[in-house]
């Protein structure tokens, strides 16, 4: 289906899924061949954001990791055990986390380099070969950026150094304490600030505003994913009509992880 090309009327929020995209493997092009799906439907304009699952970046990155590669240590066989679960899909998961947080009937609860904490350190057997297991990329919000700038020069190349004339969002799906179900997050972020600042404003009742921060890209993030879909291999999709300033404040999905000083749970 083609990207819809008409105006976003004020107030409205449009999200398209980009389809067309081949099954990616480790040392793809994937900004080419996103390039190549929109272009083919119809393009991008100016102050649309496009949003990509980690799972085709990390393919493309080459983080897949072979379990019969993988020798087990003596604590991964020993949390395996107790959960009938893959030791050597355990052991992955250790070595990609920096702190274990909480185990639970085999649910590994992990903080990552990247400092996200989520479920088995980001490790994810889904979409990917069997006897395979796939890895965050290593630095998502580099991913991201090369990703916006090779798409900036391909559809914007007028565009001068300080313009972002396209945002760029690499999802995930993350658990939420408290909340039942998964959504999806931003993990990395380009040409745009993940956060919409309203402290210093004054409400309808006068009342200013000193601790609203949203975090817009996790929940444009969330959006792109209702046309996405976990199992229906699209893997990128264009959200139009999010008034962010296309030559204002960036920022990365980093910006968003709560630092250690801040963090009342840890």
């Amino acid at each position: 289906m083609p990207v819809d090309d008409s105006a976003v009327p004020d107030g409205e929020v449009r999200v398209f899924s980009v389809r067309g995209v081949p099954e990616i493997r480790p040392g793809d092009d994937l900004a080419r061949l996103l390039g190549d799906a929109l272009a083919r439907a119809g393009g991008v304009r100016r102050g649309d954001i496009l949003a990509v699952t980690q799972k085709v970046v990390s393919k493309a990155e080459g983080r897949l990791v072979h379990l019969p590669e993988i020798e087990p240590s003596v604590l991964a066989r020993h949390i395996a055990g107790q959960a009938d679960k893959d030791a050597r899909q355990v052991e992955v998961v250790l070595r990609e986390a920096v702190r274990i947080v909480r185990m639970v009937d085999g649910l590994i609860i992990a903080e990552t380099a990247h400092g996200y904490v989520c479920a088995n350190a980001g490790v994810d057997a889904s979409n990917v070969a069997p006897e395979t297991v796939c890895l965050l990329p290593v630095d998502p919000d580099a991913s991201a950026e090369g990703i916006r700038a090779a798409l900036t020069r391909r559809f914007f190349p007028e565009a001068g150094p300080a313009e972002h004339p396209l945002g760029v969002i690499v999802t995930d799906s993350f658990g939420r304490p408290w909340r039942r179900g998964i959504v999806n997050v931003a993990i990395g972020v380009a040409g745009m600030s993940p956060f919409a600042d309203y402290r210093g404003q004054v409400d309808s009742a006068g009342y200013e505003l000193k601790a609203s921060v949203l975090a817009v890209a996790d929940e444009l993030a969330s959006a792109a994913e209702l046309v996405m879909h976990k199992i229906a291999a699209v893997p990128a999709a264009i959200i139009r009509g999010y008034a962010w300033p296309a030559d204002g404040e960036t920022g990365t999905a980093r910006d968003l992880v709560m630092s250690s000083e801040r963090d009342l749970f840890r």
